[in-house]
């Protein structure tokens, strides 16, 4: 026998950390190679962990909700392994106890080691709460300090030793500032009816990186509105056939991406990334879109959207969609994005300002096309109008050569048509 770790996998790159959302195994499993034990969720993918070995599950050493970083331990699995080669076989039973018994001190060693293992939650669960973790009996493998005993230790009050500091911390956190007012941590009560809803899971990674994302970038905002009346009386005409021919929708969104690549093509100062000391001007053009899965946000790629022509980006929107509302979504597919176009208007929104996906340098929102009133050789007239919504990173761009890039995503909207418009 012998205990085999498994570590948190790379799962993309860039990827430096992923939660464990869910274990799809307990203690005690039998597990072959391959076999998925776990769904992680990074800022990239959802993804399913598999086996690296067949045998039997002794230890989840990360709970579901943690975070820990990538080669991180996860869990222990013991395997099935030949102890003796023929050759050892032959030499007989001395060096058979003598491997018995440096496989029992390794294990003992090991063992002796766990209590000294301990996952990210426990430090921080006794960090809080000025827990000293070397007073504590662990009860998990080899005496490894789990969450739970931390939680009991608490609930417990600690030492008076630990309740004595926390006592001080705690008059220093409430006594007043000697320069300047302080703001108190605001304590939500709660009532009956309430319902608490853990932040964990995918929740959990859109609000670090939405919170980081607003906290390191100084984000500028603008807005343009385009008449797409003849992009969409062509699309109208020609949807239902396209889509009996092809098996797959022509949505009014393919139009806007391939508008968008081209615009980057023109402005390729839009399809840059912040790099701390300098600015990288990206030459391929890879479009995220976001995509929707319940209460879960995924945001695929879209490889080479200029290259491609709207049937091509229609099948990939359609495809994408498919695979994250599926849960089969690789890494592959979420990886090398360098601008983010979002279909706010699938769901009625007509104004909005869209948080930047680090470390890219925009994102444009596609609003809600809706009929109104514009003047056209002084008359009324019924037009399908949109707003375009871009959010930008004021330390890579400026205002002009986004107005510019507008404007011109603006004109190969607006210049669609009957005549114009290739599909193929």
């Amino acid at each position: 026998m012998s205990v085999e770790k498994m570590t948190m996998p790379q799962l993309g790159e860039s990827v430096t950390e992923g939660t464990v959302s869910t274990w799809l195994i307990s203690v005690g499993d039998q597990v072959n190679k391959y076999d998925p034990i776990a769904e992680v969720m990074t800022d990239k993918v959802n993804a399913e962990v598999p086996s690296s070995y067949t045998g039997t599950i002794t230890e989840l050493v990360v709970e579901e909700g943690e975070t820990v970083e990538i080669g991180a331990l996860i869990c222990y699995i013991e395997t099935d392994q030949a102890a003796v080669s023929g050759d050892s076989e032959a030499s007989g039973e001395k060096d058979s106890n003598t491997e018995d018994g440096t496989a029992k001190k390794e294990a003992a060693d090991k063992d002796s080691s766990m209590k000294k293992r301990y996952s990210p939650a426990v430090l921080r669960l006794s960090q809080e709460h000025n827990i000293d973790l070397d007073k504590i009996e662990g009860t998990g493998k080899g005496g490894r300090i789990t969450r739970k005993d931390v939680e009991k230790r608490i609930e417990n009050g600690g030492t008076p030793q630990e309740q004595a500091k926390s006592s001080e911390e705690k008059k220093a956190e409430t006594a007043p500032a000697k320069e300047g007012p302080s703001a108190p941590k605001e304590s939500i009560q709660t009532s009956a009816g309430d319902i608490e809803i853990p932040v964990k899971g995918v929740r959990k990674v859109i609000a670090e990186n939405m919170a980081r994302s607003k906290q390191e970038i100084p984000h500028a905002w603008m807005q343009v509105e385009a008449d797409v009346t003849n992009l969409m009386k062509y699309r109208n005409r020609v949807k239902e056939s396209f889509k009996n021919q092809e098996g797959f929708s022509l949505t009014p969104f393919a139009f806007f991406v391939k508008a968008v690549a081209q615009g980057l093509k023109e402005y390729p100062e839009l399809n840059s990334m912040w790099a701390g000391d300098k600015i990288i001007q990206k030459k391929d053009i890879h479009l995220s879109i976001a995509v929707a899965k319940d209460k879960e946000l995924f945001v695929p790629v879209i490889k080479h959207a200029d290259e491609k022509t709207i049937k091509a980006i229609a099948r990939d929107i359609t495809t994408l969609a498919a695979k994250a509302r599926q849960g089969k979504l690789s890494p592959e597919d979420m990886q090398g994005g360098t601008f983010t176009v979002n279909n706010t208007g699938s769901f009625g929104s007509v104004s909005s300002m869209g948080v930047i996906n680090s470390p890219q340098a925009a994102i444009l929102q596609v609003e809600s096309i809706v009929k109104r009133p514009v003047i056209i050789d002084d008359m009324f007239a019924a037009r399908d109008m949109v707003n375009l919504s871009l959010s930008l990173d004021h330390r890579i761009l400026d205002g002009l050569v986004c107005g510019r890039f507008l404007a011109r995503v603006k004109e190969i909207l607006e210049g669609m048509n009957e005549s114009s418009i290739t599909l193929y």
